[in-house]
């Protein structure tokens, strides 16, 4: 079967995106395969087809057990046999799910590289027919890489396992020493690559200076109306922004890990559907979501990066039309941003210490713990040891990243309650125990079903409804879960630690300090990138971009916040004279600069400077009451 046939087939699509067909073709002749590909530039399919149209089991290794699920259910829908080995899978399961791989005519295999050391996974791998191995988010086996965790160097277990099969290796963000870095540690030989440009050119690339963030964000959300994605820093932030927007009339919602399965779904789709027009979200968000007609994504924080910043401005414009990428930057955003993620950077001894102290706090010997499992309640961890939470956290994920531990951080309600009683008896029982009355009708009234199956309860919800102490309302619980009243399940963490290694201290850490001092001067360098594309005002904003990543051009886009204020006519907002819209609008009311700025749609320093010369010119002054009036 011809690739073509296969995209029209599965995908309903008649024309292949810029290189997917060449790469296609690579990996059809048992080529090693290396695609850079930006953002939206459909990797997935250049392993897809040639998987589909050759005869066995394409291995994928991805580091993103959501990417991995996504796709999975998307192949299923098409009717492809397709496997992914994610995390708290039995042996048992395991053992079903690698047969189906050999015996069962499945076509696609996802794993983790931590998956892929386990020594059942590889024998069960020696035995099928693999066509094809696909390296998804290859950069993370560069010691450069955004991202890189080492357990991707083992990848090339599956070249020794499978010497005949090819390889496909793919990225949307690689600089030129991480390209090299990434074929020599998959071990390709005479490799064809392909780079496809990072140049977006239907996206207007925009930096906005203010002092109010707010109304900059509302401001611009009604010039670029349509789909929209705002990236936050933190879980509180998608909830306050959301809750703004939804005050002042958007279509709003918004996502972050700490939401159940069941509302990440449900907002997803109504967003996907335009049932919502605006998704507040953490950087989570986007990754394997497809949607094509975003008009515009919106950081309301710094990007920690240049890498993440464009993966997730390329979530924008993805049908072709235009599509603006923002940034909001207020004045104290660049010492925020390193504050969060420059001064948190754990040192070499500090992460010592923290493990030391994680092994002592679970009391594991010297020379034990190697896949031994722990409830891990952080907040206590800090406190037991007087940690500075942001640090330790940080030094916790450079151990997890490492496989030094794993670090699983559940985000979800884990404490579950189910009544055992019937009504009448729950009443009967109450009758005699007025104490309980206050939690039990609590639990009743916010959770449906709560008679008929276990269900996930949120503690807090219950301790703030009940408008009593947290000891208090567990106590409660535990007397109607002593008297059968109920089941009982209570977690009292969010997060599972897992020692990968046995305990050794300093000889645990110690090969691990280089490649972590490597990562913190790399963090240093993606941050004053985005220090400098931020504050750099003279160059295009998308040659910036371009040169960052090793690619230069001459011509400039024509429509980032830079290009526009050296020829404001370049762009359809800013054709009318800015001026003599403002000295119409002053000529039936006096009014504010952001009253202007609603009116004109235009950005908020070419606002400005018109005033400026209008009040120079004496065309217009300003009045007691801080508004413009016409003189």
């Amino acid at each position: 079967m011809h690739p073509i046939e296969v995209l029209e087939r599965y995908w309903s699509y008649t024309n292949f995106r810029p290189l997917q067909e060449a790469i296609i073709t690579s990996a059809l002749d048992n080529e090693d395969t290396f695609a850079l590909l930006p953002t939206g530039g459909g990797k997935s399919i250049c392993f897809q087809i040639p998987a589909l149209i050759k005869d066995g089991i394409c291995i994928v290794v991805s580091p993103l057990i959501a990417l991995m699920k996504d796709q999975v259910n998307t192949l299923k829908q098409k009717g492809i046999k397709a496997i992914a080995l994610t995390s708290g899978m039995s042996y048992n399961d395991l053992d079903t799910q690698l047969d189906n791989c050999i015996y069962g005519g499945y076509k696609f295999l996802y794993l983790s590289p931590e998956r892929l050391q386990q020594p059942l996974v590889q024998e069960r791998i020696q035995k099928m027919k693999v066509n094809l191995i696909a390296v998804d988010e290859a950069h993370c086996i560069s010691q450069w890489g955004n991202d890189f965790r080492p357990a991707y160097k083992n990848i090339s277990i599956l070249r020794q396992i499978h010497p005949h099969t090819n390889c496909i290796a793919l990225t949307a963000t690689a600089k030129h020493n991480v390209v090299n870095d990434i074929i020599k540690n998959l071990d390709f030989v005479n490799p064809k690559i392909y780079k496809a440009s990072f140049s977006r050119s239907n996206i207007a690339y925009h930096v906005i200076h203010t002092d109010d963030k707010l109304f900059q964000l509302e401001h611009v959300l009604k010039t670029y109306k349509g789909a929209s994605i705002i990236y936050v820093r933190n879980r509180r932030a998608t909830t306050d922004i959301n809750n703004y927007l939804q005050a002042k009339g958007f279509s709003s919602t918004y996502y972050h890990g700490g939401i159940t399965n069941k509302e990440k779904q449900e907002r997803l789709q109504q967003w996907l559907n335009g049932q919502t027009e605006i998704m507040v979200a953490t950087t989570a968000f986007g990754m394997g979501i497809d949607k094509a007609n975003v008009k515009t994504v919106i950081h309301f924080n710094l990007p920690e990066s240049l890498e993440s910043y464009y993966q997730e401005a390329g979530r924008a414009g993805r049908d072709g039309t235009l599509a603006h990428a923002i940034v909001l930057k207020q004045h104290i955003d660049e010492e925020h941003l390193r504050s969060q993620f420059l001064s948190t950077l754990p040192s070499i001894d500090f992460i010592k210490r923290v493990y030391i102290k994680l092994c002592n706090y679970f009391q594991v010997a010297y020379g034990e713990g190697e896949n031994t499992t722990y409830q891990f309640d952080f907040k206590s961890f800090c406190t037991a040891y007087k940690l500075n939470p942001g640090i330790t956290y940080n030094a916790l994920l450079l151990l997890d990243r490492n496989a030094i531990i794993s670090l699983t951080q559940h985000f979800n309600f884990r404490t579950k309650i189910q009544f055992l009683t019937s009504n009448t008896v729950l009443f009967e029982y109450l009758e005699n125990h007025l104490e309980l009355n206050t939690v039990v009708k609590v639990l009743l009234r916010t959770y449906g079903g709560i008679f008929d199956y276990d269900t996930k309860v949120n503690l807090n919800l219950v301790i703030q409804k009940a408008n009593l102490s947290e000891k208090q309302v567990i106590a409660q619980l535990q007397k109607l879960e002593s008297d059968k009243v109920i089941s009982l399940n209570i977690a009292n963490t969010d997060s599972e630690i897992t020692f990968l290694k046995p305990r050794e201290d300093d000889i645990t850490i110690n090969p691990i300090a280089k490649i972590i001092e490597q990562q913190h001067k790399l963090k240093h360098r993606q941050i004053e990138a985005v220090l400098s594309y931020i504050n750099n005002d003279f160059v295009c904003k998308n040659q910036q971009l371009l040169a960052y990543f090793g690619e230069k051009i001459k011509q400039v886009c024509g429509q980032c916040t830079v290009c526009v204020e050296k020829n404001p006519k370049a762009n359809s907002a800013f054709e009318n004279d800015i001026s003599n819209n403002i000295l119409k609008a002053l000529s039936t009311e006096d009014l504010s600069s952001r009253q202007l700025l609603n009116m004109l749609h235009c950005s908020e320093k070419v606002l400005l400077q018109n005033l400026s010369e209008l009040i120079e010119i004496n065309k217009i002054k300003i009045t007691q009451a801080n508004t413009y009036t016409l003189i």
